[in-house]
């Protein structure tokens, strides 16, 4: 049974990629939308990180490498490079969540769950069903 599925492994794949990007999709225009105190609220981050010029370029960038990042996995073009940037967003997020609530897994597994997803993507491509063709 589970043989047969690898026959639609690229299916899976553009069902796993439209549902990823649509979370990405959402979650960067949340942030995009919230404008220059929302950029500088999530750029503050990367002080986890020793950089604490320019929160709300740092913070901008991450809204746009989410929401922008979203469409591009959703459609497969420019896949990996958007699947990295996605990744170091993650990364970003992992420490300083991390950082902020050392003993609450639950506040910081779900950026370290998108990394995973994302160094995935970066090593499988985007599949067939994608415009860049796998």
């Amino acid at each position: 049974m589970f043989k047969s599925l690898a026959k639609h492994s690229n299916l899976g794949l553009l069902i796993g990629r439209i549902g990823i990007g649509a979370i990405f999709i959402v979650s960067g225009w949340h942030k995009l939308s919230g404008g220059q105190s929302a950029w500088t609220h999530y750029g503050h981050a990367m002080a986890s990180l020793g950089i604490n010029l320019f929160p709300n370029v740092w913070g901008l960038i991450a809204a746009l490498s989410e929401f922008a990042g979203g469409i591009l996995l959703v459609l497969g073009v420019l896949f990996r490079p958007a699947a990295i940037l996605i990744f170091l967003t993650m990364l970003v997020a992992c420490v300083s969540t991390f950082r902020e609530h050392p003993h609450n897994f639950t506040q910081y597994s779900r950026p370290i769950e998108m990394l995973c997803i994302m160094f995935v993507f970066v090593f499988v491509g985007p599949g067939k069903y994608s415009f860049e063709g796998g």
